[in-house]
């Protein structure tokens, strides 16, 4: 998967760039687990499983809304575009 590889020379990147590429890359592995344990959940006829499943799928939710607060905290692009869409109310698209 490219979002893994580093696009820049890792030497020329400061610490800061560094972090939020594991961060980044943390939240998108946390999205697709999240989505992947959805779908098999959907598929599966056994309610213990699918039980399982979901219980897995909420749980990969938890650690990218862990990873989103990071980034929100560590970085000032991020807490603004975040505290500027979520938890509010009407159209998502209103809030520009």
């Amino acid at each position: 998967m490219s979002s893994e590889g580093l696009h820049a020379p890792r030497e020329r990147l400061s610490k800061k760039t560094l972090a939020m590429h594991h961060a980044i890359v943390s939240l998108m592995e946390e999205l697709e687990a999240a989505d992947w344990y959805r779908q098999r959940a959907d598929d599966c006829e056994d309610e213990a499983l699918k039980d399982i499943l979901l219980h897995n799928m909420r749980e990969e939710i938890e650690h990218a809304a862990m990873v989103l607060e990071w980034l929100r905290r560590n970085d000032d692009d991020f807490d603004e575009q975040l505290r500027k869409f979520l938890f509010k109310e009407g159209e998502v698209t209103e809030h520009h």
